[in-house]
């Protein structure tokens, strides 16, 4: 690929990125009224700073659950094909399993999982 052709290639991509936010913004009801910009809590108006500080302990447990969830994703494709694979990818499968359930068992450990 020579470098022409790649230049073409990002600037293609950077003006159809620009065109397709010019028509959205250009497309999109616009609002006027004062309450759009307000934060919007189950309809309740919010009384005091709307911005608090959380406990760590809420983005922890939210990450250890992505990380989980994502690896554990993992194992659709292969049980799909797991006839085909034979016992190798089982044995596989099976560590990983095992270095997942390190992972919970050291999140365990740490008492990222309590939720206080």
């Amino acid at each position: 690929m020579s470098a022409e052709s790649l230049i073409l290639f990002f600037l293609t991509g950077a003006f159809l990125v620009g065109i397709a936010i010019l028509i959205s913004n250009w497309a999109s009801p616009k609002s006027t009224n004062p309450v759009k910009g307000e934060t919007y809590e189950c309809g309740i108006p919010t009384k005091g700073a709307s911005w608090l500080q959380f406990n760590i302990g809420y983005y922890l447990f939210a990450i250890l659950f992505l990380i989980f969830d994502v690896e554990t994703v993992f194992l659709f494709p292969w049980a799909v094909v797991m006839r085909e694979l034979g016992l190798v990818a089982f044995i596989e499968v099976i560590v990983f399993l095992v270095i997942l359930g390190f992972g919970l068992l050291y999140a365990w450990k740490k008492k990222a999982l309590i939720w206080e």
